[in-house]
């Protein structure tokens, strides 16, 4: 999926200590690193469907990482 400012990000959905609906957003920093941010100031509580998402969404950020760039002009 690609976020609102061009970059790859996938969303996965989780509940908070609490039992309220949040997201977790992995995504491919600048530095070639993967980002995992959870709920601000929570802790996210997964099920066994929600880590799979995870895992799923992890996977997907190192693949788009180690995709070789498009190449421009001739």
């Amino acid at each position: 999926m690609t976020g609102r400012d061009g970059r790859d990000e996938w969303s996965v959905g989780c509940r908070d200590l609490a039992g309220r609906r949040r997201d977790l957003t992995v995504f491919v920093g600048t530095d070639d690193k993967i980002v995992l941010v959870a709920p601000p100031g929570e802790a996210a509580v997964l099920g066994p469907l929600e880590v799979g998402r995870l895992r799923a969404a992890l996977r997907d950020a190192v693949v788009t990482m180690a995709a070789p760039a498009p190449r421009t002009g001739t």
